[in-house]
């Protein structure tokens, strides 16, 4: 009778650990799009070497991955580029490419996803029109959580409108909206239910 409980005792012991193998999540790529608020404005960090400014952009927003926070900081030249593209010229707008930053989303979950700015990242100033037009490409570097050793790209596309000037007429803080769209490669989804491709 003994051997027959310690029997049953393995068996279900076996059992479980296949139910519980069963139950691993699985990693999916998922199509983001993601909208956001917040503001931006220059950070006393100095990314690179001088003649470069940094921003910072603090954001909070909601999309296919759940509600987030952003941070993120990146620089650009002190000086406007002299050889604009055509959708961001004449006399009445300035262009600034953004030559380096990166920044972390944080999930309502917890989860982390990092990421690095990457080329064809710019900012428009239309003085005409009182705004600026950023777009910042960001190659995903990783991430903790549900989106451990997640990879993709993400391209943010934003409208900036002044709140505050200095004394020299510079923006010190500016709104911030607009949204997220891209990739991300590798997001665990538990099969038991959690989906977050919604």
């Amino acid at each position: 009778m003994k051997r027959i409980a310690i029997l049953a005792l393995m068996l279900s012991l076996g059992v479980a650990g296949v139910y519980a193998q069963q139950k691993k999540s699985v990693a999916v790529n998922v199509p983001v799009k993601m909208t956001f608020s917040g503001t931006l404005a220059p950070a006393t960090i100095n990314l690179l070497q001088p003649n470069t400014n940094t921003d910072e952009q603090n954001l909070d927003g909601f999309g296919t991955l759940g509600p987030f926070t952003f941070r993120e900081l990146h620089a650009d030249p002190a000086s406007p580029s002299s050889q604009p593209p055509s959708t961001c010229s004449g006399p009445t707008h300035l262009y600034f490419p953004n030559v380096a930053g990166g920044g972390v989303f944080r999930f309502q979950d917890g989860s982390l996803l990092t990421v690095g700015v990457t080329a064809g990242s710019s900012i428009c100033i239309d003085f005409a029109a009182g705004m600026a037009h950023l777009t910042t490409n960001y190659q995903i570097t990783g991430g903790t959580g549900r989106l451990k050793g997640a990879s993709g790209y993400l391209t943010l596309t934003a409208t900036l409108v002044p709140v505050l000037f200095n004394a020299s007429g510079g923006v010190v803080l500016a709104t911030d909206t607009g949204e997220f769209k891209g990739t991300v490669f590798g997001v665990d989804i538990d099969t038991e239910g959690r989906d977050d491709r919604q």
